[in-house]
C-alpha cells in the first residue's frame, strides 16, 4: 500500500514541479557599459567598443574610393568618438578586391585609407592622429571569386592603435 501512495504522490510532484516560475531573466545589459561592472560590453573609451558599436570599417564600389552615405554616416560617428577620445590614434587600413595588379591594388588601396583620412581630418580629427596603410588585395577578408566576397574586400579599416582602454 505504501508503494502505491509514494507512486501515486510522484505524478503530483512533477506537475507543481512543472508550475513553479521561471528564474527570473537576468538583467538587460546597456551597450556600452564597462566591463568588470557585472554587466556586458566593452567600456565606451574601449578599442572594442570602436570597432562594434561605432564601425571601424566602410566600404566601396569597385575600382572607387569615393564614400558613399553609409560610410560618412560611420566615419562621423568615428570622428566623435575620436574626439570625444582626444588620447587615440588610428591606423587606416586600405584593401581591395583581388582583381587587378598587385600594384593597382596597392594604389586603390591607398586612395581608399587616404579618402578615410581626409574625411576624418575634415570633422575635426588632427591629422597626426591618423597614420595610413595599404594592403591593396593581400588580406582578403573573404575568399570566394564572386561579388559577394569581392564586396567585403573593397574596404578600409579604422584600428584604434593607441588611446584610452577603460
Amino acid at each position: 500500500m505504501k508503494l502505491i501512495t509514494v507512486l501515486a504522490a510522484i505524478p503530483a510532484v512533477i506537475l507543481l514541479a512543472a508550475c513553479e516560475p521561471e528564474a527570473p531573466p537576468p538583467p538587460a545589459s546597456t551597450p556600452g557599459a564597462g566591463q568588470g561592472t557585472g554587466t556586458a560590453g566593452p567600456a565606451p573609451t574601449s578599442p572594442e567598443y570602436f570597432r562594434q558599436v561605432v564601425g571601424d570599417r566602410v566600404f566601396f564600389a569597385t575600382d572607387q574610393h569615393t564614400l558613399d552615405d553609409l560610410s560618412r554616416q560611420t566615419l562621423n560617428r568615428q570622428a566623435q568618438w575620436l574626439i570625444s577620445n582626444a588620447d587615440a590614434t588610428i591606423t587606416v587600413e586600405g584593401h581591395a578586391d583581388e582583381r587587378g595588379t598587385r600594384q593597382y591594388n596597392l594604389a586603390l588601396g591607398a586612395r581608399r585609407s587616404n579618402a578615410v583620412q581626409r574625411y576624418l581630418s575634415q570633422q575635426g580629427v588632427a591629422s597626426s592622429r591618423i597614420r595610413t596603410v595599404t594592403f591593396g588585395k593581400e588580406r582578403p577578408l573573404a575568399l570566394c571569386s564572386e561579388e559577394r566576397c569581392w564586396s567585403q574586400n573593397r574596404r578600409a579599416v579604422t584600428i584604434v592603435v593607441t588611446g584610452p582602454t577603460s
